[in-house]
C-alpha cells in the first residue's frame, strides 16, 4: 500500500473511530478544507472547530471507501457512502430528530510530506435534505 492511500484510511479510520486527535495528527497546520455548500477554512484550529460542530450535530460512519490516487501520491480521492444520523438542528437546515440518512460522498485530497494539505468534500445537499424531512413535510404537500 502506498503511503497516500494508508494516510487517507487512518484519516477516515479515525473519523469512523471519533478520533478527532488522530483525524487531525493527518493534516498539515494550513490544511485548507473545502466544506461542501460552504466557504474554504484553513488551519488545523479551523479544522478542528469543524470537527466539534459536527459532533455536536451529526453522528455519522464512513463506509464502502474506496481510495484512489495520482501517480507520485500528491493527489488522492475517495469515494465512501455516509451514513449518518442527524442529532441537534444546524443553522438554518431543517429540524433534527435523530433522522437516519445514507449518502454516496467524493472527498479529494493534496498530500505533501505525509500530511493532508487540502480536503475537499462533495455530496448531494438535497438528497440529504430530502432524507430527513419528515413524510408529508409541507413542502412535500405543495409539490416542492
Amino acid at each position: 500500500m502506498s503511503a497516500t492511500r494508508d494516510l487517507i484510511e487512518r484519516y477516515y479510520a479515525a473519523f469512523n473511530a471519533k478520533d478527532s486527535e488522530q483525524m487531525l495528527a493527518c493534516l498539515s497546520e494550513d490544511v485548507a478544507h473545502d466544506i461542501n455548500q460552504s466557504a474554504r477554512q484553513v488551519g488545523l484550529a479551523a479544522f478542528r472547530s469543524f470537527l466539534a460542530h459536527m459532533d455536536t450535530h451529526y453522528r455519522e460512519q464512513a463506509r464502502e471507501l474506496v481510495v484512489l490516487e495520482n501517480g507520485d501520491g500528491g493527489r488522492a480521492a475517495a469515494e465512501f457512502v455516509i451514513h449518518g444520523e442527524y442529532l441537534q438542528q444546524d443553522g438554518d437546515l431543517p429540524g433534527a430528530s435523530g433522522q437516519r440518512y445514507e449518502l454516496p460522498v467524493g472527498a479529494f485530497f493534496e498530500v505533501q510530506d505525509s500530511k493532508i494539505t487540502r480536503v475537499t468534500n462533495y455530496y448531494n445537499l438535497a438528497e440529504w435534505i430530502r432524507q430527513i424531512e419528515p413524510v408529508g413535510s409541507a413542502k412535500e404537500q405543495i409539490g416542492g
